[in-house]
């Protein structure tokens, strides 16, 4: 598919100041990595350690917390990585997921799709059970 960047902007959680950074979009990546320095500066806050498998084969054990990220037109807050200082900006799955964006392989650029929804609005699930029955 090859990589290609895309402008985001960066805030705490329900915060108003937010920062202009250009992000590589990582689907192969679950969440989202923003440089620690950038997160604390803005007031994010370390929510917890999470282990990682990285490509090497490895793992490594880093800290996440949450913040507002926006995105092609969208605006969410999602889990992210709190990266190394001075590293690079990944915009991961869960974040394009959240946003309803995909990639578009072809011209690399993100594109508006509909979530997954996995019952219908009317109280029946797909299979025909009420909402209140175990599937």
């Amino acid at each position: 598919m090859g990589t290609f960047r895309v402008p985001i902007e960066v805030s705490k959680p329900y915060g108003d100041e937010f920062i202009s950074i250009e992000a590589l979009v990582d689907t192969g990546a679950t969440y989202s990595v923003i440089p620690g320095d950038v997160l604390t500066g803005l007031g994010a806050i370390v929510e917890e350690n999470r282990v990682f498998d990285i490509a090497d084969g490895g793992s490594v054990e880093l800290p996440i917390g949450h913040a507002t990220i926006r995105v092609g037109g969208k605006q969410i807050i999602t889990q992210v990585v709190f990266g190394s200082v001075g590293g690079p900006t990944l915009l991961g799955a869960t974040t394009l997921e959240g946003a309803s964006l995909a990639v578009d392989p072809i011209r690399q650029v993100l594109v508006p799709v509909n979530a997954l929804l996995m019952s219908g609005m009317n109280g029946a699930t797909s299979n025909g059970a009420s909402d209140g029955d175990i599937c």
